[in-house]
């Protein structure tokens, strides 16, 4: 009989799949390593089992203990599997701009949502930054994730999202292009090729009102850079330590308008059902067309599901009142 011994087992191993109508133009093959196929839709349940394997070993988290993070919605939803599995309570620090769909799931997970204010700088004590750490610091037998800086995050994506991405090219991956947040899933799979090839180019997709295509350009963390935008799950207005810059060759940014229409366009012309990032992270592709030649194998990793952003990229009023939509 082959059976998981529960549902942590099921993560990993997710399929690369052809793109085939969106990227015609384009002289090479793209293939998609597709994440939404891990047990909680993302990618992120690959770095929460690892984070708190790794918390475990090192006694930060003890039986019966609270797990606390500030999460965009896919890492708290990793986290809460695993709590769920192995009997910790869950706290999920989240900002007012993720959907609806985010919150409501992270609850029926059995998680506590804190919501918190989008528009306020990180070290706001309103900020779900502020606000995680400082519920780590007053709920007893709880541990704080950070999965920012904690560089378990990069660790689980060297580890295993890597060595698949080379396996299932045959080591012929030319290019990696995935949209960049915390920094762990750029970092961990770009070491890792990179350290199978030294001249497979990684391309990071960021989007405006973000500081890491900057200052990898010049050095400079410009606040200037920073302002509200809607894309979910890329970008941020701080330097995580998970985000290796030595590795990353470049980052192209997507705009708001693009990231929402390419994601409806995955799920129209190619059959994928994805969220926010994954239109941004396709687009970003598009927009390095110059850089790839006919015989390369360009691999560009999709986050999460569709069935997060029903209420938003996927509701034609919504899209409609942000402009993307005529």
């Amino acid at each position: 009989m082959d059976y998981a011994d529960n549902i942590l087992g099921t993560i990993g191993s997710t399929p690369l799949v052809k793109m085939n109508v969106l990227t015609r133009d384009l002289p090479c093959l793209v293939l998609a390593k597709y994440e939404t196929f891990n047990p909680g839709n993302s990618v992120k349940d690959r770095m929460a089992v690892q984070m708190i394997d790794d918390a475990e070993a090192q006694g930060k988290l003890k039986p019966g203990g609270t797990i606390i993070e500030g999460t965009s919605g896919n890492t708290g939803m990793g986290l809460a599997l695993v709590a769920a599995v192995r009997g910790y309570k869950m706290i999920c620090v989240i900002s007012d701009k993720q959907s609806k769909e985010k919150i409501d799931i992270l609850r029926g997970m059995g998680s506590e949502v804190y919501v918190c204010p989008t528009d306020v700088a990180p070290d706001d004590p309103r900020s779900y930054y502020s606000t995680a750490r400082r519920l780590s610091e007053e709920i007893p037998n709880s541990w704080y994730v950070n999965q920012y800086d904690n560089l378990s995050n990069t660790k689980a994506h060297f580890l295993t999202t890597g060595p698949e991405i080379w396996e299932q090219t045959d080591g012929k991956v030319t290019h990696f292009v995935v949209g960049v947040g915390t920094g762990g899933t750029i970092s961990g799979v770009g070491r890792y090729l990179k350290s199978k090839n030294p001249d497979i180019k990684i391309w990071g997709v960021d989007t405006y009102g973000s500081v890491f295509k900057k200052y990898h350009e010049t050095g400079i963390f410009d606040e200037n850079e920073i302002y509200p935008y809607i894309t979910e799950g890329i970008g941020e207005d701080i330097l995580p330590k998970n985000v290796d810059f030595d590795i990353i060759d470049g980052f192209t940014k997507v705009t708001d308008k693009d990231a929402a229409v390419y994601t409806r366009r995955l799920a129209r012309e190619e059959g994928m059902f994805l969220g926010n990032s994954a239109g941004a992270a396709i687009k970003g592709v598009l927009q390095l067309k110059e850089h790839f030649g006919k015989d390369d194998v360009v691999v560009v990793l999709f986050h999460d599901h569709g069935s997060r952003y029903v209420g938003k990229i996927f509701n034609d009023e919504w899209m409609k009142k942000q402009g993307f939509l005529e």
